[in-house]
Protein backbone atom coordinates (compact mmCIF):
# COMPACT_ATOMS: atom_id res chain seq x y z
CA UNK A 1 0.00 0.00 0.00
CA UNK A 2 1.28 3.67 -0.41
CA UNK A 3 0.71 6.45 2.01
CA UNK A 4 -2.43 7.84 0.77
CA UNK A 5 -3.70 3.97 1.26
CA UNK A 6 -2.27 3.21 4.56
CA UNK A 7 -3.84 6.82 5.65
CA UNK A 8 -7.30 5.69 4.21
CA UNK A 9 -7.24 1.98 5.78
CA UNK A 10 -5.97 3.32 9.47
CA UNK A 11 -8.92 5.73 9.88
CA UNK A 12 -11.58 3.85 8.36
CA UNK A 13 -10.06 0.80 10.63
CA UNK A 14 -10.17 3.48 13.77
CA UNK A 15 -13.63 4.32 12.57
CA UNK A 16 -15.21 0.72 12.35
CA UNK A 17 -13.96 -0.10 15.06
CA UNK A 18 -15.38 2.98 17.24
CA UNK A 19 -19.12 2.17 15.19
CA UNK A 20 -19.52 -1.60 16.41
CA UNK A 21 -18.02 -0.62 20.02
CA UNK A 22 -20.57 1.24 20.76
CA UNK A 23 -23.26 -0.95 19.28
CA UNK A 24 -22.24 -3.72 21.13
CA UNK A 25 -22.06 -2.13 24.21
CA UNK A 26 -25.60 -0.97 24.35
CA UNK A 27 -27.13 -4.69 25.35
CA UNK A 28 -24.75 -4.83 28.09
CA UNK A 29 -26.35 -2.00 29.63
CA UNK A 30 -30.00 -3.08 29.29
CA UNK A 31 -30.16 -4.91 32.79
CA UNK A 32 -28.63 -2.09 34.36
CA UNK A 33 -31.24 0.32 32.87
CA UNK A 34 -34.15 -2.02 34.09
CA UNK A 35 -32.61 -1.84 37.23
CA UNK A 36 -32.36 1.49 37.42
CA UNK A 37 -35.33 3.46 35.75
CA UNK A 38 -37.77 0.34 37.15
CA UNK A 39 -39.30 -0.05 33.26
CA UNK A 40 -40.38 -3.02 31.40
CA UNK A 41 -38.12 -5.30 29.33
CA UNK A 42 -40.73 -4.23 26.17
CA UNK A 43 -40.19 -0.61 26.73
CA UNK A 44 -36.44 -1.02 26.17
CA UNK A 45 -36.70 -3.23 23.34
CA UNK A 46 -38.63 -0.51 21.58
CA UNK A 47 -35.89 2.14 22.77
CA UNK A 48 -33.07 -0.01 21.42
CA UNK A 49 -34.80 -1.04 18.25
CA UNK A 50 -35.50 2.52 17.74
CA UNK A 51 -31.69 3.11 17.83
CA UNK A 52 -30.92 0.56 16.22
CA UNK A 53 -33.41 0.97 13.12
CA UNK A 54 -31.95 4.62 12.76
CA UNK A 55 -28.57 2.97 12.25
CA UNK A 56 -30.00 1.24 9.28
CA UNK A 57 -32.32 3.61 8.00
CA UNK A 58 -29.81 6.35 7.96
CA UNK A 59 -27.29 4.63 5.83
CA UNK A 60 -29.31 5.91 2.62
CA UNK A 61 -29.15 9.81 3.23
CA UNK A 62 -25.26 9.10 5.18
CA UNK A 63 -24.49 7.51 1.67
CA UNK A 64 -25.99 10.69 -0.42
CA UNK A 65 -24.07 12.73 1.79
CA UNK A 66 -20.97 10.99 1.28
CA UNK A 67 -21.07 11.40 -2.51
CA UNK A 68 -22.06 15.26 -1.91
CA UNK A 69 -19.28 16.35 0.17
CA UNK A 70 -16.30 13.98 0.86
CA UNK A 71 -16.70 10.84 3.00
CA UNK A 72 -13.83 12.20 5.69
CA UNK A 73 -15.96 15.47 7.11
CA UNK A 74 -18.80 12.39 7.35
CA UNK A 75 -16.72 10.00 9.28
CA UNK A 76 -15.66 12.58 11.45
CA UNK A 77 -19.18 13.97 12.18
CA UNK A 78 -20.27 10.08 12.69
CA UNK A 79 -17.54 9.83 15.54
CA UNK A 80 -18.79 13.30 16.94
CA UNK A 81 -22.35 12.67 17.55
CA UNK A 82 -21.61 8.63 18.60
CA UNK A 83 -19.59 10.52 21.33
CA UNK A 84 -22.16 13.02 21.95
CA UNK A 85 -24.74 10.59 22.16
CA UNK A 86 -22.78 8.36 24.54
CA UNK A 87 -21.97 11.97 26.96
CA UNK A 88 -25.33 12.41 26.75
CA UNK A 89 -26.31 9.28 28.43
CA UNK A 90 -23.77 9.88 30.98
CA UNK A 91 -26.25 12.41 32.38
CA UNK A 92 -29.27 10.35 31.56
CA UNK A 93 -31.88 10.65 34.42
CA UNK A 94 -34.60 8.86 32.98
CA UNK A 95 -35.78 6.52 30.20
CA UNK A 96 -36.50 9.39 28.44
CA UNK A 97 -33.36 10.69 27.98
CA UNK A 98 -31.61 7.41 26.83
CA UNK A 99 -33.87 6.98 24.25
CA UNK A 100 -33.03 10.64 22.81
CA UNK A 101 -29.52 9.66 23.42
CA UNK A 102 -29.81 6.06 21.77
CA UNK A 103 -31.71 7.49 18.23
CA UNK A 104 -28.86 9.98 18.04
CA UNK A 105 -26.55 7.58 18.32
CA UNK A 106 -28.37 5.51 15.64
CA UNK A 107 -28.44 8.49 13.16
CA UNK A 108 -24.62 9.73 13.67
CA UNK A 109 -23.43 5.72 13.41
CA UNK A 110 -25.52 5.40 10.39
CA UNK A 111 -23.33 7.30 8.03
CA UNK A 112 -20.37 5.71 8.58
CA UNK A 113 -20.48 2.37 6.77
CA UNK A 114 -21.29 4.27 3.24
CA UNK A 115 -18.79 7.02 3.81
CA UNK A 116 -16.29 4.83 5.34
CA UNK A 117 -16.49 2.09 2.29
CA UNK A 118 -16.89 4.60 -0.28
CA UNK A 119 -13.21 6.10 0.48
CA UNK A 120 -12.74 2.52 0.49
CA UNK A 121 -13.67 2.13 -2.91
CA UNK A 122 -12.90 5.07 -4.62
CA UNK A 123 -9.51 5.98 -2.87
CA UNK A 124 -7.50 3.14 -1.91
CA UNK A 125 -5.78 1.20 -5.00
CA UNK A 126 -5.49 -2.14 -2.71
CA UNK A 127 -8.93 -2.80 -2.16
CA UNK A 128 -9.06 -6.29 -1.38
CA UNK A 129 -6.42 -6.05 1.57
CA UNK A 130 -8.39 -2.45 2.65
CA UNK A 131 -11.61 -4.50 3.03
CA UNK A 132 -9.86 -7.11 4.42
CA UNK A 133 -8.44 -4.79 7.51
CA UNK A 134 -11.78 -2.53 7.61
CA UNK A 135 -13.75 -5.73 8.69
CA UNK A 136 -11.41 -7.21 11.00
CA UNK A 137 -11.38 -3.88 12.72
CA UNK A 138 -15.00 -3.81 12.96
CA UNK A 139 -15.22 -7.48 14.61
CA UNK A 140 -12.20 -6.02 16.96
CA UNK A 141 -15.01 -3.43 18.37
CA UNK A 142 -17.75 -6.51 17.56
CA UNK A 143 -16.24 -8.77 19.91
CA UNK A 144 -14.06 -6.49 22.50
CA UNK A 145 -17.17 -3.58 23.21
CA UNK A 146 -19.41 -5.91 25.38
CA UNK A 147 -15.80 -7.06 27.24
CA UNK A 148 -14.65 -3.69 27.72
CA UNK A 149 -17.95 -2.47 28.57
CA UNK A 150 -19.02 -5.61 30.58
CA UNK A 151 -15.39 -4.88 32.83
CA UNK A 152 -15.58 -1.35 33.34
CA UNK A 153 -18.63 -1.83 35.08
CA UNK A 154 -17.45 -3.76 37.30
CA UNK A 155 -15.22 -0.95 38.85
CA UNK A 156 -17.44 2.09 37.66
CA UNK A 157 -21.13 3.06 37.39
CA UNK A 158 -22.54 2.78 34.35
CA UNK A 159 -23.19 6.46 34.09
CA UNK A 160 -19.28 7.07 34.20
CA UNK A 161 -18.74 3.77 32.07
CA UNK A 162 -20.51 5.57 29.31
CA UNK A 163 -18.48 8.67 29.49
CA UNK A 164 -15.24 6.52 29.40
CA UNK A 165 -16.66 4.58 26.23
CA UNK A 166 -17.42 7.98 24.31
CA UNK A 167 -13.75 9.73 25.11
CA UNK A 168 -11.83 7.84 22.08
CA UNK A 169 -14.69 8.91 20.12
CA UNK A 170 -13.72 12.24 20.46
CA UNK A 171 -10.18 11.57 19.97
CA UNK A 172 -10.82 9.58 16.54
CA UNK A 173 -13.03 12.41 15.44
CA UNK A 174 -9.94 15.00 15.90
CA UNK A 175 -7.89 12.29 13.78
CA UNK A 176 -10.19 12.09 10.91
CA UNK A 177 -10.37 16.03 10.80
CA UNK A 178 -6.73 16.14 10.80
CA UNK A 179 -5.92 13.78 8.75
CA UNK A 180 -5.05 14.51 4.96
CA UNK A 181 -6.53 11.82 1.78
CA UNK A 182 -6.74 11.72 -1.61
CA UNK A 183 -10.38 10.76 -1.67
CA UNK A 184 -10.54 9.53 -5.36
CA UNK A 185 -7.32 8.39 -5.90
CA UNK A 186 -8.08 4.84 -7.49
CA UNK A 187 -10.82 6.33 -10.24
CA UNK A 188 -9.84 7.87 -13.40
CA UNK A 189 -9.93 11.03 -13.55
CA UNK A 190 -13.37 10.80 -15.67
CA UNK A 191 -14.79 8.71 -13.33
CA UNK A 192 -14.51 10.61 -10.30
CA UNK A 193 -17.53 12.09 -8.48
CA UNK A 194 -18.27 15.70 -10.04
CA UNK A 195 -20.29 16.51 -7.29
CA UNK A 196 -18.27 18.07 -4.80
CA UNK A 197 -20.56 21.02 -4.33
CA UNK A 198 -23.45 19.30 -2.55
CA UNK A 199 -25.58 19.36 -5.31
CA UNK A 200 -26.80 16.21 -4.80
CA UNK A 201 -29.89 17.63 -2.10
CA UNK A 202 -31.65 17.74 -5.66
CA UNK A 203 -34.63 15.03 -4.80
CA UNK A 204 -34.89 14.54 -8.43
CA UNK A 205 -31.25 13.85 -8.99
CA UNK A 206 -31.61 11.57 -6.15
CA UNK A 207 -34.45 9.66 -7.69
CA UNK A 208 -32.49 9.25 -10.96
CA UNK A 209 -29.14 7.71 -9.52
CA UNK A 210 -31.58 5.49 -7.78
CA UNK A 211 -33.55 4.27 -10.91
CA UNK A 212 -30.09 3.97 -12.28
CA UNK A 213 -28.77 1.96 -9.55
CA UNK A 214 -31.56 -0.51 -9.63
CA UNK A 215 -31.83 -1.37 -13.57
CA UNK A 216 -29.22 -3.14 -13.56
CA UNK A 217 -27.52 -5.88 -11.66
CA UNK A 218 -27.22 -3.77 -8.12
CA UNK A 219 -30.91 -5.18 -7.62
CA UNK A 220 -29.33 -8.36 -7.26
CA UNK A 221 -26.96 -7.23 -4.93
CA UNK A 222 -28.97 -5.67 -2.79
CA UNK A 223 -30.87 -8.63 -2.19
CA UNK A 224 -28.13 -10.71 -1.79
CA UNK A 225 -27.18 -7.95 0.93
CA UNK A 226 -30.42 -7.79 2.59
CA UNK A 227 -30.42 -11.54 3.02
CA UNK A 228 -27.07 -11.35 4.61
CA UNK A 229 -28.55 -9.05 6.87
CA UNK A 230 -31.65 -11.08 7.89
CA UNK A 231 -29.01 -14.16 8.86
CA UNK A 232 -27.00 -11.73 10.99
CA UNK A 233 -29.33 -10.32 13.17
CA UNK A 234 -31.60 -13.09 13.10
CA UNK A 235 -28.68 -15.71 14.54
CA UNK A 236 -27.07 -13.36 16.51
CA UNK A 237 -29.79 -11.95 18.39
CA UNK A 238 -31.19 -15.58 20.28
CA UNK A 239 -28.03 -16.79 19.77
CA UNK A 240 -26.99 -16.60 23.37
CA UNK A 241 -30.31 -17.41 25.04
CA UNK A 242 -30.23 -20.56 23.14
CA UNK A 243 -26.61 -21.48 24.51
CA UNK A 244 -27.40 -20.63 27.55
CA UNK A 245 -30.43 -23.13 27.87
CA UNK A 246 -28.01 -26.16 27.19
CA UNK A 247 -26.95 -28.32 30.03
CA UNK A 248 -23.38 -27.36 28.46
CA UNK A 249 -23.41 -23.99 29.36
CA UNK A 250 -25.68 -23.40 32.87
CA UNK A 251 -24.32 -21.01 34.81
CA UNK A 252 -21.49 -21.19 37.45
CA UNK A 253 -20.97 -19.62 40.78
CA UNK A 254 -17.40 -18.60 41.28
CA UNK A 255 -16.21 -16.62 44.16
CA UNK A 256 -19.88 -15.09 44.77
CA UNK A 257 -20.62 -14.05 41.50
CA UNK A 258 -22.42 -16.43 38.40
CA UNK A 259 -20.33 -16.60 35.53
CA UNK A 260 -22.46 -17.83 31.90
CA UNK A 261 -20.23 -19.69 29.75
CA UNK A 262 -22.87 -19.08 26.79
CA UNK A 263 -21.71 -15.57 26.91
CA UNK A 264 -18.01 -16.65 26.69
CA UNK A 265 -18.67 -19.12 23.49
CA UNK A 266 -20.73 -16.20 21.69
CA UNK A 267 -17.76 -13.77 22.01
CA UNK A 268 -15.30 -16.54 21.05
CA UNK A 269 -17.39 -16.77 17.84
CA UNK A 270 -17.77 -13.51 17.22
CA UNK A 271 -13.56 -13.10 17.76
CA UNK A 272 -13.31 -15.62 14.87
CA UNK A 273 -15.47 -13.63 13.03
CA UNK A 274 -11.92 -11.66 12.69
CA UNK A 275 -10.39 -14.29 10.86
CA UNK A 276 -13.36 -14.31 8.70
CA UNK A 277 -13.26 -10.88 7.58
CA UNK A 278 -9.50 -11.20 6.29
CA UNK A 279 -9.66 -14.42 4.56
CA UNK A 280 -12.59 -12.45 2.68
CA UNK A 281 -11.03 -9.54 2.13
CA UNK A 282 -8.28 -11.22 0.83
CA UNK A 283 -10.86 -13.33 -1.48
CA UNK A 284 -11.78 -10.21 -2.98
CA UNK A 285 -8.41 -10.07 -4.70
CA UNK A 286 -8.19 -13.38 -5.73
CA UNK A 287 -11.18 -15.25 -6.80
CA UNK A 288 -14.30 -13.29 -8.89
CA UNK A 289 -16.59 -11.92 -6.14
CA UNK A 290 -20.21 -13.34 -7.48
CA UNK A 291 -18.65 -16.83 -7.35
CA UNK A 292 -17.39 -15.86 -3.50
CA UNK A 293 -20.98 -15.07 -2.72
CA UNK A 294 -22.08 -18.42 -4.30
CA UNK A 295 -19.90 -20.13 -1.92
CA UNK A 296 -19.81 -18.65 1.12
CA UNK A 297 -23.28 -18.45 1.33
CA UNK A 298 -23.97 -22.22 0.36
CA UNK A 299 -21.50 -22.71 3.43
CA UNK A 300 -23.79 -20.64 5.66
CA UNK A 301 -26.70 -23.11 4.47
CA UNK A 302 -24.83 -26.18 5.14
CA UNK A 303 -23.75 -24.28 8.99
CA UNK A 304 -27.77 -23.50 9.64
CA UNK A 305 -28.59 -27.14 8.85
CA UNK A 306 -26.01 -28.90 11.00
CA UNK A 307 -26.66 -26.07 13.87
CA UNK A 308 -28.97 -27.89 16.04
CA UNK A 309 -27.59 -31.70 15.44
CA UNK A 310 -24.57 -29.73 16.63
CA UNK A 311 -25.98 -28.73 19.62
CA UNK A 312 -27.33 -32.23 20.54
CA UNK A 313 -23.82 -33.97 19.85
CA UNK A 314 -21.94 -32.55 22.56
CA UNK A 315 -19.35 -29.91 23.24
CA UNK A 316 -16.95 -30.71 20.50
CA UNK A 317 -18.79 -30.58 17.60
CA UNK A 318 -20.74 -27.44 19.05
CA UNK A 319 -17.66 -25.54 19.28
CA UNK A 320 -16.92 -26.46 15.58
CA UNK A 321 -20.07 -25.65 14.61
CA UNK A 322 -19.98 -22.63 15.95
CA UNK A 323 -16.48 -21.43 15.02
CA UNK A 324 -17.65 -21.81 11.79
CA UNK A 325 -20.88 -20.42 11.92
CA UNK A 326 -18.89 -17.12 13.64
CA UNK A 327 -16.12 -17.54 10.50
CA UNK A 328 -18.83 -17.84 7.36
CA UNK A 329 -21.05 -15.17 9.15
CA UNK A 330 -18.30 -12.55 8.57
CA UNK A 331 -16.26 -14.14 5.23
CA UNK A 332 -19.24 -12.98 3.63
CA UNK A 333 -19.00 -9.49 4.06
CA UNK A 334 -16.26 -8.05 2.33
CA UNK A 335 -17.12 -9.88 -0.83
CA UNK A 336 -20.30 -8.28 -0.77
CA UNK A 337 -18.63 -5.02 0.31
CA UNK A 338 -16.63 -5.01 -2.96
CA UNK A 339 -19.19 -6.68 -5.18
CA UNK A 340 -21.14 -3.27 -4.42
CA UNK A 341 -17.94 -1.57 -6.17
CA UNK A 342 -18.61 -3.81 -8.68
CA UNK A 343 -21.44 -3.19 -9.87
CA UNK A 344 -21.86 0.78 -9.26
CA UNK A 345 -20.35 3.99 -10.70
CA UNK A 346 -18.06 5.59 -8.86
CA UNK A 347 -19.96 9.11 -8.45
CA UNK A 348 -22.93 6.84 -6.93
CA UNK A 349 -20.63 4.76 -4.86
CA UNK A 350 -21.77 6.65 -1.55
CA UNK A 351 -25.84 6.39 -2.36
CA UNK A 352 -24.87 2.77 -3.26
CA UNK A 353 -23.38 1.61 0.04
CA UNK A 354 -26.42 3.90 1.86
CA UNK A 355 -28.75 1.43 -0.15
CA UNK A 356 -26.57 -1.67 0.78
CA UNK A 357 -26.45 -0.53 4.85
CA UNK A 358 -30.22 -0.18 4.35
CA UNK A 359 -30.15 -3.63 3.39
CA UNK A 360 -28.09 -5.02 5.60
CA UNK A 361 -29.31 -2.98 9.25
CA UNK A 362 -32.45 -1.62 8.13
CA UNK A 363 -34.34 -4.82 6.54
CA UNK A 364 -31.61 -7.27 8.11
CA UNK A 365 -33.08 -5.69 11.38
CA UNK A 366 -36.05 -7.57 10.68
CA UNK A 367 -34.01 -11.27 11.11
CA UNK A 368 -34.53 -10.22 15.09
CA UNK A 369 -38.37 -9.92 14.81
CA UNK A 370 -38.42 -13.10 12.09
CA UNK A 371 -36.35 -15.08 14.83
CA UNK A 372 -38.18 -14.49 18.02
CA UNK A 373 -41.50 -15.42 16.15
CA UNK A 374 -40.37 -18.57 15.23
CA UNK A 375 -39.04 -19.36 18.27
CA UNK A 376 -41.79 -18.04 20.28
CA UNK A 377 -44.12 -20.41 17.79
CA UNK A 378 -42.00 -23.27 16.83
CA UNK A 379 -38.71 -24.44 17.46
CA UNK A 380 -34.80 -23.64 17.73
CA UNK A 381 -34.55 -26.73 14.47
CA UNK A 382 -37.80 -24.26 12.38
CA UNK A 383 -35.27 -21.11 12.96
CA UNK A 384 -32.29 -22.33 11.52
CA UNK A 385 -34.41 -24.15 8.78
CA UNK A 386 -35.23 -20.22 7.45
CA UNK A 387 -31.99 -18.84 8.57
CA UNK A 388 -30.64 -21.82 5.60
CA UNK A 389 -33.25 -20.29 3.26
CA UNK A 390 -32.14 -16.72 3.56
CA UNK A 391 -28.55 -17.98 2.63
CA UNK A 392 -29.75 -20.07 -0.08
CA UNK A 393 -31.34 -17.13 -1.92
CA UNK A 394 -28.05 -14.99 -1.70
CA UNK A 395 -25.88 -17.89 -2.99
CA UNK A 396 -28.60 -18.85 -5.77
CA UNK A 397 -28.19 -14.92 -6.82
CA UNK A 398 -24.22 -15.32 -6.49
CA UNK A 399 -24.77 -18.08 -9.15
CA UNK A 400 -26.58 -15.74 -10.79
CA UNK A 401 -24.72 -13.10 -11.15
CA UNK A 402 -21.33 -15.40 -11.65
CA UNK A 403 -23.03 -16.98 -14.84
CA UNK A 404 -25.47 -14.16 -16.61
CA UNK A 405 -23.53 -10.81 -15.02
CA UNK A 406 -21.65 -8.60 -16.93
CA UNK A 407 -17.59 -9.18 -17.25
CA UNK A 408 -15.65 -7.81 -14.18
CA UNK A 409 -12.50 -8.42 -14.72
Amino acid sequence: MNDNDRAIVGLVMLAHAMVHTFELSIPILVPVWLSEFGTTRAAIGVVISAGYALFGIGALPGGVLADAYGSRRLIAGCLLGMGGAFALLGVASSLWIVTLALLLWGVAASVYHPSGLALLSKGVTEQGSAFAYHGMAGNFGIAVGPLVTTLLLLAFDWQTVVVVLALPAFVAALVALRVNVDEAAAVSEGEADARADGGVSSMSELFADSRTLFSGWFVAVFVIVMMSGLYYRGVLTFLPDLLSGLALFAPVEVAGKSLEPARYLYAGLLTVGMAGQYVGGKLTDRVENARGIAVAFGALVVVALAFVPAMDAGLGPLLAASFVLGFCLFVVQPLYQATVATYTPPGARGLSYGFTYLGVFGVGALGAAVAGIVLQYASPAALFVVLAGFAAVASALGVVLSVRGPATD
